[in-house]
């Protein structure tokens, strides 16, 4: 195996890549623990709110759609987000989402007291 300017890959010692060579690259592994530590906080307020609704409402169906109310939106705009990601300019989609954060957040503020 060899890298993209010719020399020999590095390896586990038996031949094989190493998995662990993308953490060379410092903004690889700036982006995969900024992304580990806000799945663990993904994690966390799930397990929070389903602690919280039952020991507000211990009904079960009112556990579980709030569950479903905050894993909802990734079901339904992530594939359609992944397809306009992928044709449209990277740039200009990201610039777009963050003006439309910006403009919406404010007003859902408001709407939420």
């Amino acid at each position: 195996m060899t890298n993209s300017d010719g020399k020999p890959a590095p390896t586990a010692g038996d031949g094989r890549a190493s998995p662990w060579i993308a953490f060379r690259h410092t903004t690889f592994t700036v982006v995969w623990i900024a992304t580990v530590v806000a799945n663990i906080g993904t994690w966390m307020y799930n397990a929070a709110s389903g602690w919280l609704m039952t020991s507000l409402n211990p009904d079960p169906l009112i556990v579980s759609l709030v569950q479903v109310a905050s894993s909802l939106p990734m079901f339904l705009f992530a594939l359609p987000a992944g397809a306009l990601a992928d044709i449209v300019d990277k740039r200009r989609f990201l610039i777009g989402c963050e003006i439309a954060l910006a403009v919406v957040r404010p007003r859902a503020r408001s709407w939420s007291g």
